[in-house]
């Protein structure tokens, strides 16, 4: 089948929905929705802390909110970026009110602000304890009442469409590489659909489910990065992955692992070793609230120092109404594993996270190949430099849709349709009965990243893991080829490639800078 829309995205969360909503409104054309699962189930979701913006101006300013996000980016942040998305993060909050989001107030109508790691000031809104899931509610509702955007759940985009596939030689050095859609697979029908676009916006999420243990869904398999890769588009930054310093610890929940959120430790929840003793203060004089990349490592070094599968978050001290009331599901989820976080402490190790990098975009969301925008996590738009700034990631993804929503609107009427794009071709190709291999792949993928391309790593560690994926990259292809596009073997696809950049701009990077802190190379390029 051939579809034609003249906006299509490619990803349903908080990026890709506040896009469609935005051109939407602007009734230039069909806006189509591609979801790999159903609407609800984006990494936006799973997103507790909450969003940060400059709102109470008696005690915050914008030049505070872009001193933290450098300092925390390790001052190799994008300045320019860095102001784009602090100066109109209000007016997006403005407009996530009026699209029904609610975030907590005080009694007297002001915002309640948290303040997190990194963070000089209280500026982040939130709801409770599930802020992302309330956006992403908010946002559900009014992507399903507009009639201009067709949704399609459960659908998984294979490809993004070049002139590759109208048999010209695409390499890295082409110097207009058009996108002209994508091919998407029906899971109902089993087969691969061709939509044609004028214009393709990639808000695929994040990749964390390259390794063991992520507060990422499963479904974060870093599709995005990987499509464009392969398209010759370019990417940057990948090196640059963010470990949450406190994801729950129980055993057999890895996929996702529990997030207890970084705003617990702005309430005055403190870091200890198992037997109370606290440890914060031998790595930063900021202790608790030190950014994510120098409490991951720290954790992961008392971790090894001492044998232990992980530390604890104290928040006995606190009053037990105030944390219950503050959060809920967290409260909630610890109990049923058999802990009243008022009275016991929490169980917490690091797990990867967030992708600081990803497709290369400039202030308007373009992406290296012409037609195509990157917004959300699975893009690299210099914002978050070596380490994401706490609760930066929500406000980021609405800025960088307002500018590419403008900026495609601007030039929609410059494209059309390319007719000459052929269907997919699978012919000669057989049904996948091998499920078995790619199970046994995907899990060897998160062991070779956790192991060597985890916290802490060393060229050795990461040669090991070039070599290693490096098989699997050619056993994967070769398997891709034979048999018909499923969802399983794509992702599998997407991981591996996903993993290869992840590793190789590791490689690259002779210093320890930002969230890559290499053994081989102990200090900074540059003096501070």
């Amino acid at each position: 089948m051939i579809y034609k829309y003249d906006f299509l995205v490619i990803g349903a969360g908080v990026a890709g929905m506040s896009y469609a909503l935005k051109v939407a409104r602007a009734k230039k054309g069909r806006v189509c929705m591609i979801c790999k699962t159903s609407l609800d189930e984006a990494n936006t979701s799973f997103a507790q802390g909450g969003v940060a913006s400059v709102t109470n101006l008696e005690l915050d300013n914008f030049e505070k909110h872009i001193e933290d996000t450098m300092i925390a980016g390790d001052f190799i942040s994008d300045r320019a970026a860095v102001e784009q998305v602090v100066k109109n993060a209000p007016a997006q909050i403005k407009e996530l009110v009026e699209w029904g989001v609610n975030f907590d107030r005080k009694d007297n109508g002001d915002f309640d602000l948290h303040r997190e790691g990194g963070h000089s000031e209280f500026r982040i809104l939130h709801h409770a304890d599930d802020t992302g899931a309330e956006i992403q509610r908010g946002l559900m509702k009014a992507v399903r009442d507009c009639p201009d955007i067709d949704i399609r759940e459960n659908h998984f985009a294979v490809e993004i469409i070049t002139q590759h596939h109208l048999g010209a030689r695409v390499t890295r050095r082409t110097p207009y590489i058009n996108c002209y859609g994508a091919y998407v697979l029906n899971p109902e029908t089993e087969k691969v659909d061709t939509y044609l676009s004028k214009v393709t916006v990639m808000c695929t999420g994040g990749c964390g489910a390259v390794y063991q243990t992520t507060t990422n869904p499963v479904i974060a398999t870093g599709d995005g990065e990987a499509m464009v890769y392969r398209a010759k588009g370019t990417v940057q930054d990948m090196e640059f992955v963010q470990f949450h310093p406190t994801a729950l610890y129980h055993q057999g929940e890895t996929h996702p692992a529990y997030l207890i959120t970084e705003a617990m430790r702005g309430y005055g929840g403190i870091l200890k070793l198992p037997n109370g003793e606290t440890f914060m203060e031998k790595y930063d004089k900021r202790l608790s609230l030190a950014p994510r990349d120098i409490v991951a490592r720290a954790i992961d070094k008392e971790m090894k120092i001492h044998g232990l599968d992980h530390v604890c978050l104290d928040v006995t001290h606190k009053n037990p109404e105030e944390t219950r009331h503050h959060f809920p599901n967290i409260y909630q989820k610890c109990l049923s594993i058999g802990i009243d976080i008022t009275t016991d402490y929490i169980p917490v190790r690091p797990a990867a996270h967030y992708m600081c990098g990803g497709i290369k975009v400039d202030l308007n969301g373009c992406s290296s190949i012409d037609r195509l925008y990157a917004v959300g996590e699975c893009a690299c738009t210099g914002l978050h430099g070596g380490n994401r700034l706490a609760s930066n990631s929500l406000i980021e993804a609405v800025v960088y849709a307002d500018a590419a929503a403008r900026h495609s609107l601007e030039h929609i009427d410059l494209y059309d349709f390319n007719d000459k794009v052929p269907e997919w071709n699978d012919e000669g190709t057989m049904t996948n009965e091998e499920k078995v291999l790619i199970t046994q792949s995907v899990k060897e993928v998160g062991e070779i990243m956790s192991n060597y391309v985890g916290i802490v790593r060393s060229d050795l560690r990461l040669k090991r893991a070039w070599d290693r994926l490096d098989m699997l990259y050619e056993e994967t292809e070769n398997l891709f080829k034979r048999v018909k596009a499923s969802k399983d073997i794509c992702e599998l696809r997407n991981l591996i490639n996903t993993a290869y950049l992840i590793t190789r701009f590791a490689i690259e990077r002779k210093e320890c800078r930002g969230l890559h802190f290499t053994t081989d190379y102990p200090q900074h390029a540059y003096d501070k």
